[in-house]
């Protein structure tokens, strides 16, 4: 039929299926052809192109499990992996090229498992039975890869696990299978010590060895177990002689020419035996005795012109200085480190340098001779080795060579480099203060470092300079003078320029007198020194130290020169205004002085009085003991409490007393000196006591007055008032304040404490100082605020006479509730009425509403 004859011929002209093409692999290549290729990149991408290749390939073979091509796979991958590619994915098919009988096969295995596991990955515990097969069963190549494997990739594990069989192993006859144990027993030390048990028999048999890698393991592996553990520091003293033997052939006749280096006797060796004496030697009477003679003869025969020679004499010196060696032994080892000192490489200089620092508190007299050497040192180049020099050159100073040592360190100074300046300095400052020989020699030496590196020494260096100066009444004139040249020449050195300014407003006189013979006379007019401290504040230069320091200069020059002191108030009203608060206050304070308290002026700004130095009073200051002062020291300064009716407590009196006029200028406390003023240790008579009053008792708080007047000052009352607390809850936050007319002059002073503890804790006490120049009837408002119950009270009393008793409660507050959960201090130092000893409360009050307190720098 037509239309079956077209279907087939339909059918017939449909073309045939193609055959699907076959896979197109590339041929793996040779590890030699993979290393050409590799190198043969001209680029990176080329480079990470060929590794990506044959990475896949290598892949493939892994997957396919081609046993006979997997080692040859391995070891294309371990070339990748040295080339920083990754090859985690080969770690598995070590484990099954180790577990291969083959030694091709673990070969290589074991070379993959040293590169590619480590004790971080659990898969380096699936090859310990390998490993403890290989070393019973297996021949000694096996035996040496799977000790070499141990050695590097071990845990503490696999360490507990294998170590019987590498004890076994150390006692085998084969010598390259011994070393190998060796090697791998001074690794399992290391991370497990407690399997040093297991190896001490056998170490003693190994120093009878004359194979060379097998003795120097033994020693190392000796050395780590007594490094370790003190049975085995006990075992191996006895092998002290041996040891001692096996050196004197090492120096004597050589172990073997092979092992030398540059003409000395196998120095590794020797470096090791000699680390090994050192150890059994230390504190141990006996084995130092035994080893004194072969260290000198090793020190005295080795060849020190080459570096291995000094390897070895290097060694032999930290041995002679950690054992009990005889004096004339460590003798010769500090001349061998001065010997060093002259070699010509920096290294072995360095070596030097830093063993005789740790020799030179034990062996200073032999380390002194070799004195000008290290000075030398100083002019190093090198920033490390100038260093260490000056280290020592700090060590050995005394007081035989205080003078030429400081003359040396000095001119370094003026040289060295910017980061050693602050020790250079600092040091030469220790040094002169223990060993100064004279008072005179020890300014002059302080004043040149301040001159040459002032910005770079301490900060305790000022106040020491100013107390060496002020202790030293005989030397006033001479520092005042080379302090004030010193000064002219040069304002950029901040602690020079304190140390001047303060000499000069405490001996400022004796610039102008000619009696002085020792230097020559100055031709110094007081307006040149006005100018010369104006100079210092008007310098950009200046510190707000340094600025404080020159007004205070200028203020007690105020008292010391006799011209007119205008110029004076005027320098010191510009800085009213300053910016800064501390000469802000300061001059505030000074132009108070000058406009209401003139008459005081003198007196207030005398001469600081003498302060011994090194005293307990310059260890913890006690109460009414003076401080030295010092711009840079924090003025504590109390927590004020609420002053919301402060203001008012100060005129409650005005009205009953404002006709009284202001009385006359009198000193608190008899004598009239400064010291007395300003509450300074004096030789204080007895006071005659007044019988006490108690003036408030409420909810179990009780204040008592007590009263006593001194006999030399009738007019001065001191009453001393004491808060007990009977009840069961403390009170917090006691503040106690009190007001006096006009007429009358009252000082408080700091109470013990704010908090008064209940049940019959310890009282807090407070001492008022109340002048009476007029003798008129004392009237005295008192105001308490404290925190009770967790209630805050506010109280004010008031009393006619102290002889009657106060009436209670006139004026009573009682607070709102507030949190009393904290406790911390508040303590108020509270003036009424302006008293003369304190004449800078006149100023205006600070711009925060607080209470002036007590100026420390007068």
């Amino acid at each position: 039929m037509p239309g079956e004859e077209s279907l087939q011929r339909g059918w017939s002209h449909r073309p045939a299926a193609l055959p699907r093409p076959a896979r197109m692999v590339l041929p793996s290549l040779k590890l030699q052809e993979l290393i050409q290729e590799i190198r043969g990149a001209k680029t990176q991408a080329q480079e990470r192109e060929v590794i990506q290749k044959e990475c896949a390939h290598i892949r493939a073979a892994f997957r396919e499990g081609d046993a006979p091509q997997r080692h040859r796979q391995l070891a294309k991958l371990l070339y990748v992996h040295m080339l920083g590619y990754p090859a985690h994915f080969g770690q598995m098919e070590c484990l099954k090229l180790i577990a291969s009988p083959r030694f091709t096969d673990k070969r290589v295995g074991y070379l993959g498992a040293m590169l590619l596991l480590d004790e971080r990955q659990d898969a380096h515990l699936l090859i310990t039975n390998s490993i403890k097969n290989d070393l019973s069963q297996g021949t000694q190549p096996v035996q040496g890869l799977a000790l070499c494997t141990l050695s590097t990739t071990g845990s503490a594990e696999m360490c507990r696990d294998l170590a019987s069989e590498v004890e076994k192993l150390l006692l085998r006859p084969s010598p390259y299978v011994r070393k190998k144990a060796v090697l791998a027993a001074v690794h399992m030390i290391r991370k497990v010590p407690e399997l040093s048990d297991i190896f001490l028999p056998p170490c003693t048999q190994l120093l009878h060895e004359r194979h060379h890698g097998i003795l120097m393991g033994a020693v190392t592996l000796i050395t780590e177990l007594c490094e370790r553990s003190p049975a085995a520091l006990t075992h191996f003293r006895q092998v002290v002689p041996q040891l001692v033997q096996i050196l004197r052939t090492l120096v004597i006749s050589g172990y073997s020419t092979e092992h030398s280096v540059a003409g000395v006797s196998d120095p590794f060796l020797q470096v090791q035996v000699l680390k090994l004496l050192r150890i059994l030697g230390r504190n141990h009477e006996e084995s130092s005795e035994a080893m004194n003679d072969m260290l000198a003869q090793v020190a005295t025969n080795t060849d020190t012109s080459r570096n291995a020679g000094n390897a070895v004499l290097y060694e032999t010196v930290l041995t002679i200085v950690d054992i009990r060696s005889a004096s004339g032994l460590r003798v010769l080892a500090v001349n061998i480190l001065g010997r060093f000192l002259l070699n010509n490489d920096k290294n072995i200089r360095y070596v030097a340098l830093t063993s005789l620092l740790r020799l030179v508190q034990s062996d200073h007299s032999a380390v002194q001779r070799h004195r000008p050497t290290v000075v030398e040192c100083l002019r190093e180049t090198d920033a490390s080795l100038s260093r260490r020099a000056l280290e020592l050159s700090l060590a050995l100073v005394n007081s035989s060579n205080i003078r030429s040592m400081t003359q040396e360190l000095q001119g370094f100074l003026e040289f060295c480099p910017v980061d050693l300046r602050a020790d250079c300095a600092s040091g030469i400052l220790l040094a002169a203060e223990r060993f100064a020989p004279t008072k005179r020699w020890h300014i002059d030496t302080i004043m040149r470092v301040l001159t040459t590196a002032g910005a770079h020494v301490r900060d305790d260096a000022v106040a020491n300079l100013t107390q060496l100066i002020g202790g030293a009444e005989e030397l006033h004139a001479y520092s005042v003078r080379r302090l004030y040249n010193a000064l002219a020449a040069d304002i950029s050195q901040q602690p020079l320029v304190q140390v001047a300014a303060w000499c000069i407003g405490e001996y400022g006189e004796l610039l102008l007198s000619e009696s002085y013979e020792e230097t020559e006379p100055l031709q110094v007019q007081e307006e040149e020194v006005l100018m010369l401290l104006e100079k210092v504040l008007q310098s950009h230069l200046s510190l707000p130290a340094t600025r404080g320091y020159a007004l205070t200069a200028l203020m007690k020059l105020s008292t010391r020169f006799q011209g007119d002191n205008n110029r004076i108030r005027r320098v010191v009203s510009i800085y009213g205004s300053c910016l800064d608060i501390e000469l802000q206050q300061r001059a505030v304070e000074y132009n108070a002085l000058f406009r209401k308290y003139d008459h005081m002026r003198s007196a207030i700004l005398e001469k600081m009085p003498l302060v011994e130095h090194g005293g307990p009073q310059d260890d913890e200051p006690g109460e009414g003991k003076e401080q030295p002062w010092s711009p840079k020291r924090e003025v504590q300064s109390p927590t004020e409490p609420p002053t919301s009716n402060l203001l008012d407590l100060l005129d409650l009196l005005d009205s009953a007393s404002g006709d009284a006029q202001p009385p006359p200028a009198l000193d608190l406390m008899p004598g009239g000196s400064l010291l007395h003023l300003l509450d300074l240790p004096s030789n204080t008579p007895s006071l005659a006591p007044i019988p006490g009053l108690k003036v408030f008792d409420r909810e179990g708080l009780q204040i008592s007055l007590s009263f006593v007047r001194p006999p030399e000052t009738p007019a001065l009352l001191l009453i001393t008032a004491t808060a007990s607390n009977t009840s069961k809850s403390d009170v917090t936050h006691f503040v106690f304040q009190a007001a006096v007319p006009k007429s009358f002059q009252l000082q408080l002073q700091i109470p013990s404490g704010d908090t008064v503890p209940a049940q019959g804790g310890p009282p807090i006490t407070q001492v008022l100082r109340v002048l009476n120049p007029n003798k008129a009837p004392l009237r005295m408002r008192l105001r308490l605020a404290y925190n009770h119950f967790g209630q805050s009270v506010q109280e004010i009393f008031e009393g006619r006479n102290l002889s009657q008793k106060f009436t209670q409660d006139p004026v009573y507050h009682r607070g709102s509730k507030e949190d009393t959960s904290t406790s911390d201090i508040r303590i108020l130092v509270f003036l009424a009425e302006l008293p003369t000893s304190f004449p800078y409360l006149h100023s205006p009050p600070p711009p925060t509403g607080e209470i002036p307190t007590a100026c420390p720098h007068l």
